[in-house]
């Protein structure tokens, strides 16, 4: 039988490269980051105190910025409590990124930011589980009275008899059966639908930007059309960003379309047109 060649390939031993030699010199100053609205960093400072400079600004606006972190900062956090438009970019002299720290971005000029090379960046994942959690609590509440109820204890009312229970719970209604439709499903909206099955809602969301079949994966259902689920909800919850798309999404031809008596949550007040 004759000798077949070996499928392997022969080994090649790399070149090694050696490092370049750590000069003696004086070390490079740390970046410095700053933090421009409001001065909760404690996620944040832990990771950055050991190779950045922080600065607070606790600043509304860039009028309100030191003069060195507008001349010196390459990273800037910020919340949602300060707007970034082109302006205010061009006088950053060295500033490289951006960090929101949320979802939305709206309050940055992201197109003006590239132009002038800072990237722009969002963290999608904070604070679902609380946002979801809080969405619940307003939910539950509007339906069974309880912020109402707990105000009445506090003030000293006294209930004798059934009949003053009644009274005092006027409003409450059965969640149980009832639906709830939200708009946007991403990941708070799929946490608070998740959470409403629990108290037996129905769920319906409207979300034209999630693919086909999302909503037989996670059980609920779907409609394609704004207005069906506003004429469908008994309560509606709204969890989507800002875009050009969505500004006063909810306004009053809208409200128009729900049934009376709805009950309304919503999480993005300049979606709203209040």
């Amino acid at each position: 039988m004759a000798n077949l060649p070996s499928s392997k390939r022969p080994r090649v031993d790399a070149p090694v490269i050696p490092r370049a030699a750590i000069g003696n010199g004086p070390l490079q100053p740390r970046p410095l980051v700053a933090l421009l609205d409001g001065r909760d960093c404690s996620v944040e400072m832990p990771i950055l105190k050991d190779f950045a400079t922080v600065a607070f600004c606790d600043a509304q606006s860039t009028t309100e910025i030191h003069e060195k972190v507008l001349n010196e900062a390459v990273g800037a956090l910020l919340w949602h409590t300060i707007t970034l438009s082109k302006e205010d970019l061009e006088k950053f002299k060295s500033l490289r990124i951006i960090v929101r720290i949320g979802t939305g971005y709206d309050n940055v000029d992201t197109k003006a930011a590239g132009n002038l090379g800072i990237a722009v960046c969002n963290i999608p994942g904070v604070a679902v589980e609380e946002v979801a959690d809080s969405t619940m609590c307003l939910i539950l509440n509007l339906y069974r009275r309880t912020y109402w109820l707990a105000n009445m204890v506090k003030e000293g009312k006294k209930f004798h008899n059934p009949e003053n229970v009644r009274d005092a719970a006027q409003g409450s209604a059965r969640i149980r059966g009832d639906t709830l439709g939200i708009v946007g499903l991403g990941r708070i909206g799929t946490a608070v639908a998740m959470r409403a099955k629990v108290f037996g809602f129905s769920i319906i969301f409207f979300d034209p930007y999630l693919p086909d079949g999302i909503e037989k994966s996670l059980g609920l259902t779907r409609v394609y059309t704004l207005q069906d689920l506003l004429f469908q909800s008994d309560c509606v919850s709204l969890h989507c960003s800002l875009n050009e798309h969505n500004h006063h999404l909810i306004n009053e031809y809208t409200i128009k379309q729900m049934r009376p008596g709805d009950l309304y949550i919503y999480y993005a007040s300049v979606v709203l047109d209040e």
